[in-house]
């Protein structure tokens, strides 16, 4: 019986390696106008999909992070993406980011806050074209 429990212990930390380790590539991100700090990180007024479930986290915990929707090719989607984080990385010039995701989309990627998308939209271009291609991996927040 120790032996089993041994064996369901290991496969559940290789399952939680395995889903800390989802990534993607070259994933269009395009940004939305969420804009927190002009509303103190209000899920509720932001009126993002996440609210249901994170509306009342900590102050602290809903500013740490940039925000983004997320409806990416891999990972987690709806209430089990929420509150997750990625290292999105602009496939051009390599700035990266660290974003919590708060919402969802339907653009088959990213929509970065408009203020994280500036940030790693170093040369400009993904602001002259309206979006970004990004590799994005799930890393702990």
């Amino acid at each position: 019986m120790e032996r089993g429990i041994l064996v369901m212990l290991v496969l559940g930390l290789c399952l939680l390696g395995v889903a800390n380790a989802q990534s993607a590539t070259n994933v269009r991100a395009t940004y939305h106008l969420y804009n927190p700090q002009n509303i103190n990180w209000d899920y509720l007024r932001a009126s993002v999909f996440c609210a249901t479930w994170d509306a009342n986290k900590p102050l602290e915990w809903r500013r740490r992070y940039g925000w983004t929707a997320f409806c990416g090719p891999v990972g987690p989607r709806g209430q089990a993406s929420c509150g997750r984080c990625l290292r999105v990385t602009n496939t051009e010039t390599r700035a990266s980011a660290i974003v919590r995701i708060v919402d969802q989309c339907a653009n088959g990627g990213l929509d970065l806050d408009v203020n994280v998308f500036n940030s790693i939209d170093t040369n400009g271009n993904g602001h002259a074209r309206g979006h970004m291609f990004v590799n994005y991996q799930f890393v702990n927040c």
